[in-house]
């Protein structure tokens, strides 16, 4: 890492000491789990050497965009799956799994993104399609692990040694929330489910079909937004809907780890009054560094950063078995100015090339056992 030695013993004594504080009063530790519960949720393109940190950081798996629009931009063009290969690839090689969220319909099937491709049958099969090709890609035996295995002729890159294929779908983003569905409409998401699982278990049976990760507490009503509870609580509610998912995700952006936890809890109370036990999985949580909490309430600065970090991470763990939650993936990697309210102070590093660390680094690989840096 290219810093100041005195720098980093700066940032590992205060990481130090507020995490020592975290343990007075307890004797209980924080409970171990899986690597691959430990996520993250990147905000940008990630270099070799982000990812040689995040190995290092006992970090297990990445939430990446799998972009429709992106990879499909001609209706009657070739899947352009280069971007989503290099991923898959830098991934692999460093042993780090993939969670893939599906999203966005292309400008030659609607002129709003946000808008789910369920409309016609013209969008239903381009969708399916999409679906098939991308499994078929990246699932078990796909053509990309034909590609890269041992002894196939590939100019671009070497083999790799070991096959990581993607097994987990998460199906849209944030769909009870305008800014990435429009209109919010529960019926709207059944459709989809319903055509989305045949499709992905008749190339994969096997394959983890993931809800799109709700906004916890959106502001807005109606067509613009809805509770996480209330839309997962109507959801279970259309017949059969059961067998079109496995597992369900959150995103508890909250003020506090104390109101996180009502979200996880009331989410996890809808599975039960359901008589349903899916997978639980967080795909988004964060807190700002910034000192702008009169205004962000998810901006607390590098102690409050640190306080729900820990916070959050301790609930999570303790109650992992409890709530079936596989895993939870903090955003963000590093800071993005000129972005969302908080996405420019939510990251474990600061923004830019080098590896600037914050507090709230040492306090992560301190949860995970990792180590700071590779």
């Amino acid at each position: 890492m290219r810093r100041r030695l005195a720098t980093a013993l700066l940032f590992a004594a205060l990481a130090t000491t507020l995490f020592a504080t975290a343990q007075t009063g307890s004797a209980k530790p924080v409970p171990h789990a899986p690597k691959t519960f430990f996520g993250i949720g990147p905000q940008a393109g990630l270099t070799s050497e982000d990812l040689e940190y995040m190995r290092a950081g006992g970090i297990g798996s990445i939430r990446v965009l799998v972009s429709w629009p992106g990879t499909q931009p001609k209706e009657k063009g070739p899947y352009e799956w280069g971007g989503m290969d290099a991923a898959v690839e830098e991934a692999t090689r460093r042993g780090l799994r993939l969670l893939p969220f599906v999203y966005g319909t292309p400008k030659w099937l609607s002129g709003d993104e946000r808008r789910l491709p369920i409309d016609s049958a013209r969008k239903r099969q381009a969708w399916t399609r999409f679906l098939k090709a991308l499994v078929g890609r990246y699932g078990p035996g796909g053509e990309f692990w034909q590609e890269h295995a041992p002894g196939a002729v590939n100019y671009e890159s070497e083999a790799l040694p070991k096959q990581l294929p993607i097994r987990d779908w998460q199906i849209w983003n944030e769909v009870n929330f305008f800014y990435f569905a429009f209109p919010v409409s529960v019926p709207r998401y059944a459709k989809l489910l319903n055509i989305t699982a045949p499709a992905i278990k008749s190339v994969d049976p096997g394959a983890n079909i993931v809800l799109s990760g709700l906004f916890g507490e959106p502001k807005q009503k109606g067509v613009k937004g809805m509770l996480a509870v209330d839309f997962l609580s109507k959801l279970y509610r259309v017949p059969g809907i059961k067998s079109r998912f496995d597992s369900i995700a959150l995103h508890p952006y909250a003020v506090d780890a104390e109101s996180l936890e009502e979200m996880v809890e009331g989410i996890h109370d809808v599975t039960v009054e359901s008589h349903d036990r899916p997978g639980l999985y967080v795909t988004e949580l964060g807190w700002g560094s910034a000192n702008n909490f009169q205004q962000v309430a998810f901006e607390q600065g590098p102690r409050g950063q640190v306080k729900q970090m820990r916070d959050s991470y301790r609930y999570m763990l303790e109650n992992r078995r409890r709530l079936n939650l596989k895993a939870a993936y903090w955003f963000s990697w590093k800071d993005l100015p000129d972005s969302c309210t908080f996405c420019d102070s939510v990251g474990l590093f600061h923004a830019g090339p080098k590896f600037r660390a914050k507090p709230a680094w040492h306090t992560f690989v301190g949860i995970t056992g990792g180590r700071a840096r590779p």
